[in-house]
């Protein structure tokens, strides 16, 4: 049985973040809502009292998201930023693509752990489409990556930590 096995890569950095958001909802943000509940209480009749149900609604969440990010942190297994190799492809790497579809045009990905996915700010995982097609790969390799609109080409530029 490989030791790894159901764990979730993280760079340092991404572990960090996660335990600072768990740290701040179980003290200001459970703080908060408690504060919340007890001004919601002396209201009254909790029955009709919509600002109660939504302070506890919103510490129904909050308790979810604490229990979420301990299994998560439960499961880390944390890459040293030191060790991470640049001379290819893999979790922790900031990657330069050339487009070769359109010869204009660089795109800056970074490989990221599947829970600190973010389309929006060029944060993949190994996983997607594109990582999967790179990962492993070494600078000046070409790839090809079905994506939803079709096969894109790229060539990989420049490889670098994150």
């Amino acid at each position: 049985m490989d030791v790894n096995e159901g764990k979730i890569k993280f760079t340092e950095d991404a572990i960090n973040e996660l335990k600072e958001e768990l740290k701040e909802r179980k003290t200001k943000v459970r703080e908060d809502i408690r504060n919340a509940i007890g001004v919601a209480k002396s209201f009254g009749d909790l029955s009709e009292n919509s600002e109660y149900e939504a302070a506890r609604h919103e510490q129904d969440a909050n308790e979810a998201r604490i229990r979420e990010i301990e299994e998560i942190i439960s499961h880390a297994v944390v890459i040293d930023d030191n060790l991470i190799d640049t001379s290819l492809v893999s979790l922790g790497t900031r990657v330069t693509l050339w487009d070769l579809d359109n010869e204009n045009e660089e795109i800056e990905y970074s490989i990221v752990s599947k829970n600190d996915v973010n389309p929006m700010e060029h944060k993949i995982s190994e996983e997607s489409p594109i990582g999967n097609a790179i990962c492993g790969r070494h600078e000046f390799d070409k790839v090809s990556v079905e994506t939803p609109s079709g096969v894109r080409h790229f060539q990989i530029r420049k490889i670098e930590r994150s």
